[in-house]
């Protein structure tokens, strides 16, 4: 970074009120008829110095194009403008995304020329206006957390930095490694994108309204260099899938559906270097990947 980059911006400086408080938070909503629900999973922050260093955690960058999904009323929004080059925010809710970019300009008006907004659901976005995103940084919904996380991580692969605020549990899932009792399907399918470690913890009192579970914060990296196998992507996650979906049972059982049978699954497993008898919550996403490999090839029946 050069000396010229390292000093403050005057011309896009914002004012220290700029950030929107629990005042500002629920005039706002009054004003747009917004009851926060617990069906579209809304929690709204109403703290700026935890969107701040929400920021702060994210290690934002002066020229990073970041995509915020489910941006709400805007206040991580526009913490996130202070710091980045651009953001583009991704939002569901008709009301709400109709009345963000207005936010934006009485707020921030030196920077609503960086803002970008998408109307749209997240799960459904395959493309973003401007350059690619860099980092993602988002305050998830708790129900849809994982699979929003995962396919924004899969559609857009110039994203190498994330940031999600999501439950704590959810947190602790995503976060785990092998061996931990909550290592899982999200823990392995986050780790084929990037190095996963849990980033911190946010509490019930910054959000409106309150929620009743606590929440965590998630970073992840994506990777250098992809995981080094000729299995696709697809292959390896339905080997997960399936690795989970009966966790107790030993892998030579839960792959025999997989497999085509439990002989075939065993013969799997001894081909990648894998006991029979281990089970999936003590395998790496490697590892996973090299049973993929090793795929028996499935017999079609006798005409």
């Amino acid at each position: 970074m050069s000396t010229a980059e390292q000093q403050p911006q005057p011309s896009t400086s914002t004012p220290p009120d700029a950030l929107l408080g629990p005042a500002e938070i629920r005039e706002l909503a009054a004003v747009l008829g917004v009851r926060p629900t617990k069906q579209k999973g809304q929690n709204f922050v109403i703290d700026a110095n935890t969107v701040r260093r929400i920021v702060r955690t994210a290690e934002v960058r002066p020229d990073d194009v970041v995509v915020e999904v489910g941006p709400g009323l805007g206040s991580l929004t526009l913490a996130l403008l202070e710091a980045a080059d651009r953001v583009t925010a991704v939002e569901i809710d008709d009301v709400l995304a109709a009345a963000l970019p207005a936010t934006i300009e009485a707020r921030m008006p030196a920077r609503k020329d960086r803002f970008a907004l998408v109307h749209s659901d997240a799960m459904l976005v395959k493309e973003l206006p401007g350059p690619p995103p860099t980092a993602l940084v988002a305050n998830l919904p708790y129900n849809v957390a994982v699979p929003v996380l995962l396919t924004m991580l899969d559609r857009f692969p110039t994203i190498e930095r994330t940031l999600v605020m999501v439950q704590a549990e959810v947190a602790d899932r995503l976060a785990a490694e092998p061996g931990n009792k909550v290592y899982g399907v999200p823990s392995v399918k986050a780790n084929w994108y990037a190095h996963v470690k849990r980033a911190g913890s946010i509490g019930r009192k910054v959000f409106w309204p309150a929620p009743n579970v606590d929440s965590g914060l998630v970073s992840l990296v994506r990777r250098a260099e992809p995981i080094k196998t000729t299995a696709t992507k697809a292959e390896v996650f339905a080997v997960v899938d399936a690795a989970f979906a009966q966790r107790r049972k030993t892998l030579r059982a839960a792959l025999a559906g997989w497999a085509g049978s439990a002989a075939g699954a065993e013969a799997a497993l001894v081909a990648a270097g894998i006991s029979p008898q281990a089970r999936g919550e003590s395998l790496t996403v490697e590892e996973f990947a090299a049973i993929a490999e090793h795929k028996p090839a499935q017999e079609r029946p006798a005409l």
